[in-house]
């Protein structure tokens, strides 16, 4: 039987990393794929709005294929799903005047968002108001105001849960800020200017989870490709990335394969970017050598 809706957030407070598969760009949402992902092997799904189709019906449909799948081995009514928002976070106006989005996406049952291209910390207090209710108060202070969150969405979301419309308003709140939320929120650390202002965005309350972004960051110093091997330049910044996830209680993601996830589970990395035809292999080998109890 699951002790938390979300699986993801169930392992985190185990202190056991999670993994995750999904796709940045061409990623097809029916209810026919979510039925065969009901299974997956991973701990959440990503997809990826950012660069992919911003399509809310078929994301409708997907979280529905993954409810008629389930329930998961570990006893959830689905595996977690994660959504990269198209709205960037170059500004506090830019994710205001987009937290239409948040809005929309949340209402559909998923269970985490991520910001990407999170420059300024005026951005991620606007991205974590847009996903609370008000009436959740803890935390609010210097950091963040009040949540603009809505009503209405909280009838569509509470099925894909498994609980009542009014249980889903308990619950949808930002974890580890409400230690019973179930919501995970993160952020792409992902170009020089978003290094500019690490600490403070890092230190916002309401953030699970981070990443640096070496992709994108590469092209923000330069190059049309990430270099192989990581220059001197890139490792600096990825390291002070992980080391402000670790100041500020963040868990830090990143991409893992067979060969180095020992490594990477010991330096600390909680979220591995597990995609691609090595993932299960990667995740596999990561269960063992962390020693999970948990069934996926």
């Amino acid at each position: 039987m699951a002790n938390r809706i979300n699986r993801a957030i169930e392992l985190f407070n185990e202190d056991q990393p999670v993994y995750y598969t999904g796709c940045h760009v061409g990623a097809v949402l029916t209810r026919a794929k979510g039925r065969e992902m009901a299974k997956t092997w991973a701990d959440y799904i990503n997809i990826g709005m950012e660069h992919g189709s911003f399509d809310l019906m078929g994301l409708e449909e997907f979280m529905q294929g993954l409810l008629d799948g389930g329930p998961t081995a570990s006893g959830h009514n689905t595996p977690a799903v994660i959504v990269e928002l198209p709205v960037v976070g170059s500004s506090i106006e830019a994710v205001r005047a987009n937290a239409w989005q948040i809005t929309q996406i949340l209402a559909k049952g998923v269970h985490g968002l991520v910001l990407c291209h999170a420059e300024t910390p005026g951005a991620v207090k606007a991205f974590v108001e847009s996903c609370r209710y008000p009436f959740h108060r803890l935390g609010l202070g210097s950091k963040i105001d009040e949540g603009r969150r809505g009503s209405a969405g909280q009838d569509s979301a509470a099925p894909i849960w498994g609980i009542t419309p009014e249980e889903y308003l308990e619950v949808a709140d930002a974890w580890p800020l409400n230690p019973n939320g179930e919501l995970l929120l993160g952020l792409k650390i992902e170009n020089k200017r978003a290094v500019e202002k690490l600490g403070e965005t890092l230190s916002t309350p309401g953030i699970a989870f981070a990443e640096w972004g070496p992709g994108d960051m590469s092209m923000s110093l330069g190059y049309r490709a990430l270099p192989q091997p990581l220059t001197k330049e890139l490792l600096e910044i990825r390291n002070k990335v992980f080391n402000g996830c670790r100041q500020n209680e963040v868990k830090f993601l990143e991409h893992a394969t067979p060969e180095d996830i020992q490594e990477k589970l010991s330096e600390g990395v909680r979220v591995i970017s597990a995609v691609g035809s090595l993932g299960e292999e990667t995740a596999t080998a990561g269960r063992h050598y962390s020693g999970r109890s948990l069934p996926v």
